[in-house]
């Protein structure tokens, strides 16, 4: 279930954007056990011992046939599908690692991921295609308090981003990079009304916010109630995955405060690389691939560690 899930994840972002398939047809960083090819530009992608892409290649030769086929329907139906699971990626590999621990429902044994509060706010997409090692097992527990305390809420300041990042072995570089997942996908309106009407407790908005900006999210997000009402996270190209999302944030226009923080933090790498990204698109499709590799071998169950799942929500 877990290299399933991760499988899906790749192939998610395939079918969320003609751009990236046409831009990089067959792309493959040459990663899998081993490694990476050793010329990142910026940060690497080591591979995972044990992980490697034919993992299933003898006993499932038509998985990604299978999940692409699966996802397509899903998203033909529910274009923000493809949002959704990529949030699921990101939040099932910072707690306890990549093990599809985010699927488990309550049991007596633990409580579910599902219920934390980042697991119930927003929702986003994205990314370029890369070479997936396979071979990760399923967890057989969850943890609640784990997804509490490990996953950014949307309201993090900088330095509360990085410390969570480099928790799990990421970088500044993988920071930026995968918060670009946000140029496709949706957030609530409880997730930047703060920014909106009160965002230092002084009943004042964020002075970040391009003025224009700010009067159409008022609109969108009133200051009682609406606090479901859904906006895009990057609205010149909410459906196409490219580089705008990092545009907008120079443009004083990022949805979340997570997101403007990467330029507005003072912290002279994530400047550096938002500017870079919004510059140079093909520079940001390539290492957001890389720091997807290195998000997904987050401490993975391999060999007769876990189990194989075979009902998704609970454990054998």
């Amino acid at each position: 279930m877990a290299s399933i899930l991760h499988t899906t994840f790749m192939l998610m972002v395939l079918v969320s954007s003609s751009t990236i398939c046409f831009a990089f047809p067959g792309f493959s960083f040459g990663w899998g056990f081993g490694g990476g090819n050793g010329d990142e530009p910026f940060g690497g992608g080591q591979g995972y011992p044990g992980l490697f892409p034919e993992f299933y290649s003898l006993s499932c030769p038509q998985a990604n046939d299978i999940v692409m086929s699966v996802l397509e329907s899903a998203i033909a139906r529910d274009p923000r599908t493809a949002a959704s699971l990529l949030r699921l990626h990101f939040h099932d590999c910072f707690v306890q690692g990549c093990d599809a621990s985010v699927l488990l429902d309550d049991s007596a044994m633990f409580a579910s991921e599902k219920n934390s509060g980042p697991n119930s706010s927003t929702v986003l997409s994205g990314g370029p295609n890369w070479e997936l090692p396979l071979g990760r097992r399923d967890a057989m527990q969850a943890s609640l308090s784990g997804a509490n305390n490990n996953l950014p809420p949307p309201n993090s300041t900088i330095q509360n981003l990085i410390i969570l990042f480099r928790r799990q072995g990421l970088d500044e570089v993988d920071l930026v990079s995968l918060s670009g997942a946000h140029s496709i996908g949706m957030a609530r309106c409880t997730t930047f009304k703060q920014r909106l009407y009160n965002q230092d407790g002084n009943n004042q908005p964020d002075s970040t916010l391009e003025v224009t900006y700010y009067n159409d999210l008022k609109t969108a997000c009133p200051k009682a109630g609406g606090d479901n009402n859904i906006s895009p996270l990057d609205f010149e190209s909410p459906a196409r995955f490219d580089n705008t999302y990092f545009k907008l944030i120079m443009w004083g226009k990022g949805l979340l405060i997570s997101d403007q923080v990467l330029l507005t933090g003072n912290v002279e790498e994530t400047m550096f690389l938002v500017k870079a990204f919004a510059e140079d698109d093909a520079l940001f499709f390539d290492q957001f691939a890389r720091s997807m590799v290195k998000m997904g071998n987050i401490n993975p169950l391999i060999g007769y560690n876990g189990e194989v799942r075979k009902n998704c929500r609970m454990v054998n």
